[in-house]
């Protein structure tokens, strides 16, 4: 998948995907963040750490189903719909189309896979479990929705789905509460009725700034393309996620879903760290997708040492404030959570970096390069979570992952630099795509 070169040394970045939208990026993020954050808050207060800990997978396994299935739709979508072919009248209905069918395939996905999942869901019963697939589809939808704003430079769309997806489980929330549902029943109630709600916002966003006007017909052609970009862009997603949450796979299973309950407190605190490291990937990703090459390599060159700079300055002010902060907001069944935040805080804190190196990778079409870097980081990632939680529970969990976070990023910013060094003169110039 190749990028094009530029065609004249004065050019420059896309217009409106710099610093004024990465603000509004960040402003939404952390809105979404903070009513994340009520949520858990709630949820711990009035179920338990067990059932908090059973929430915590059931935000991520559906969304894993679904991207999975569609083999990376999101990511893709974001790329196609910024790059050169998003004037293509085929491209919206064959990205619609494949968004419809991964929402079907990976509901019937969940439904097949409901008894090897028991295993992690020891308050939920099966029909439970079952309704819990409807998720699959909502959250496909609205990511998906999501990354198509955010190829079209539609921050403001974008910037709403992010802050809707996370606020809309609190009024459901809270009705499922009102009928009389408790536990993880009302759980249940809050993320279906929240999330049809959020792909709803997700799909009149795109209807309303005329993604659905002015179709072709669907095309296979460009769907094998879609495909295979976003498979190989998936699979370092995939893999950063099993770097984010193999340890609350791990952790539940050997220690239970309340240990889990506590540590999902542990990262949703120090994830903090993420928020302008996601608002700087969030808007580049597609700020490069649109750029010439040169153009991309120079930014990325310029704007990785700002980025890491930043995420390394606000580690001791967030590492203080969860010793404070924690047991007063959750009370003091969630004081174990303090050392915990404090060691993800650690490997979180070049997180600035490896967000612009993928946003760099992924947009000059080498998602190949960043799943590889991500590949580094699952190898620490599963050799340190066998050896340490089972003897450290929580706190191994923690030094593992913040291991792998600064492994994935040391290899993103070495690829990173590689690819993006100043030519030579006389030098031929790199090609964008290669096999990566």
């Amino acid at each position: 998948m190749s990028r094009p070169q530029a065609t004249a040394t004065g050019s420059r970045p896309a217009p409106g995907l710099g610093r004024r939208s990465a603000t509004a990026n960040l402003v939404a993020q952390g809105g979404a963040l903070a009513a994340l954050s009520v949520a858990s808050l709630l949820v711990a207060r009035w179920g338990g750490a067990a059932v908090l800990g059973e929430y915590a997978l059931l935000r991520v396994l559906p969304w894993l189903t679904g991207v999975v299935i569609s083999a990376g739709l999101p990511v893709a979508s974001t790329y196609y719909v910024a790059g050169e072919r998003g004037a293509d009248p085929r491209l919206r209905p064959t990205l619609t189309a494949l968004a419809m069918g991964g929402s079907v395939l990976g509901v019937l996905a969940w439904t097949l896979a409901a008894p090897a999942l028991d295993f992690f869901f020891p308050a939920t019963s099966r029909g439970q479990l079952l309704l819990a697939g409807v998720t699959v589809a909502t959250q496909l939808v609205t990511v998906w929705g999501k990354a198509c704003c955010q190829g079209t430079a539609d921050m403001r769309g974008s910037n709403l789905i992010i802050v809707t997806e996370e606020l809309m489980f609190l009024p459901a929330y809270g009705v499922a509460l009102a009928v009389g549902l408790d536990g993880i029943a009302a759980v249940l109630g809050g993320l279906v009725g929240g999330g049809v709600a959020a792909a709803t916002v997700s799909v009149g966003r795109l209807a309303v700034t005329g993604f659905f006007r002015g179709w072709g017909a669907p095309s296979a052609g460009v769907a094998r393309r879609v495909i295979v970009f976003g498979a190989r862009g998936q699979l370092g997603n995939l893999l950063w996620l099993v770097n984010l949450r193999l340890d609350f796979l791990v952790l539940g299973a050997l220690a239970g879903p309340a240990v889990l309950g506590v540590y999902a407190v542990a990262s949703k605190f120090a994830e903090l760290m993420r928020l302008p490291a996601t608002a700087c990937n969030y808007v580049l990703y597609p700020r490069f997708a649109r750029s010439d090459r040169a153009v991309a390599d120079a930014e990325v060159r310029r704007l990785m040492p700002r980025a890491v700079a930043l995420t390394a300055a606000a580690t001791p002010l967030l590492a203080l404030a969860a010793a404070f902060t924690l047991p007063l907001l959750y009370g003091e069944t969630f004081r174990g959570a303090v050392v915990p935040a404090c060691v993800l805080l650690v490997g979180l804190a070049v997180e600035g970096a490896a967000a612009v190196a993928s946003a760099y990778l992924w947009g000059v079409g080498r998602p190949g390069a960043n799943s590889a870097g991500m590949a580094a980081g699952v190898v620490v990632t599963v050799a340190l979570d066998v050896v340490l939680i089972p003897r450290h529970g929580a706190l191994g969990a923690a030094i593992a992952s913040s291991v792998a976070y600064l492994v994935t990023a040391a290899v993103l910013v070495g690829l990173t630099r590689r690819l993006a060094r100043p030519l030579r003169a006389g030098a031929t110039p790199r090609g964008a795509g290669g096999t990566g």
